[in-house]
């Protein structure tokens, strides 16, 4: 155990980002089909493109519409970015489900030409981590040219406690397709997945020829899973790191103490230096993921007071106020 570790990123200030409402960017209904998205896209880059266009904003309204038809254009991004925005308007405040993706499989990625800097933050957000996988060509045994099939994405969201016993969960995914009429439809498969022992958010499963189909007798693309752990009630998880709150009472925090923290492993026992403070951090070494390099457990002191809910525990509290030559405030300096 050690005192305060340098802060980490995610305990930065979140940043807010807008909604952005692709059907309104296009001008079509939700219920638009993919022949009225590409037509509503060529009349709207025959105004609006730079070089078509002497207005100022040409060239940003341009990319706007290129990154709404890059995601309704394809039934799969389409069906996700549905999900996420079921009752939201564009502009409001975004912020995404942890596991708004899951169940959706992906192509590769976005098509060629594809350029991470000309999309927003929002696209990144929901799209961005998709590899942008290629179809490989491969020579038959007759010479025909054979193509491999493209390798498949989707997020699978699985708990805290399977990653760190490892666990065969069965999964449900929808491959988005349109139909006859351009109307997105869901075709639904189920996969049995092993989940590895130490596995850790971001960090991606691979599921040989389980990707798209191949031509010409190419092998099959490959399907990667992207995890990402359900909220758990008692643990943040940071990387490799684990962080818990340890409710302490004030004389534990004053005097210091033994006392047990709840690790996913089992319950331990930790001292309490004497003259702690809420907020300090103390580090349990090698208690988080398990993965290769195990991260660390953070419990976090929460000084927690006892309720002056009776006579005498008010005239404790008195006693204390009067005894103990003690400002909680005199750190501030003086008030103007």
């Amino acid at each position: 155990m050690s005192g305060d570790p340098p802060p980490t990123s995610s305990e930065a200030p979140g940043h807010v980002m807008e909604f952005k409402d692709y059907y309104k960017v296009l001008g079509v209904e939700r219920s638009a089909s993919d022949d009225e998205i590409k037509k509503a896209f060529r009349r709207l880059a025959r105004k609006h493109h730079p070089d078509l266009s002497k207005a100022t904003d040409a060239a940003q309204r341009m990319q706007e519409i290129n990154e709404a038809y890059e995601v309704l254009r394809d039934p799969q991004r389409r069906a996700a970015y549905d999900q996420v925005g079921q009752g939201r308007r564009g502009g409001e405040r975004f912020d995404p489900p942890p596991d708004w993706g899951s169940g959706f499989e992906f192509n590769g990625g976005p098509g060629d030409g594809f350029d991470a800097e000309r999309y927003s933050e929002f696209f990144e957000t929901l799209f961005g981590a998709a590899h942008r996988s290629r179809a490989q060509p491969h020579t038959g045994a007759h010479g025909f040219q054979s193509t491999r099939g493209q390798d498949h994405h989707a997020r699978v969201t699985i708990t805290l406690e399977d990653a760190f016993t490892g666990a065969t969960r069965r999964i449900n995914l929808h491959s988005p397709t349109l139909d006859a009429h351009g109307q997105v439809q869901l075709r639904e498969r189920e996969l049995q997945v092993t989940i590895p022992h130490g596995v850790r958010a971001g960090q991606q499963i691979r599921l040989a020829g389980q990707g798209a189909p191949g031509l010409a007798g190419g092998p099959p693309g490959d399907l990667y899973l992207e995890v990402h752990f359900e909220p758990h009630s008692r643990y943040r998880v940071d990387g490799r790191d684990l962080y818990v709150t340890l409710p302490v009472a004030p004389w534990e925090a004053a005097l210091g103490a033994a006392v047990e923290v709840p690790t996913p492993s089992g319950t331990l026992q930790v001292n309490v230096p004497a003259g702690s403070q809420g907020g300090r951090k103390l580090r349990l070494k090698g208690r988080g993921l398990p993965c290769a390099e195990p991260g660390d457990l953070y419990a976090v002191l929460q000084v927690v007071l006892p309720p002056a809910d009776s006579e005498k525990a008010r005239a404790l509290y008195r006693q204390m106020a009067g005894e103990m030559a003690f400002d909680a405030r005199a750190s501030q300096g003086e008030t103007r």
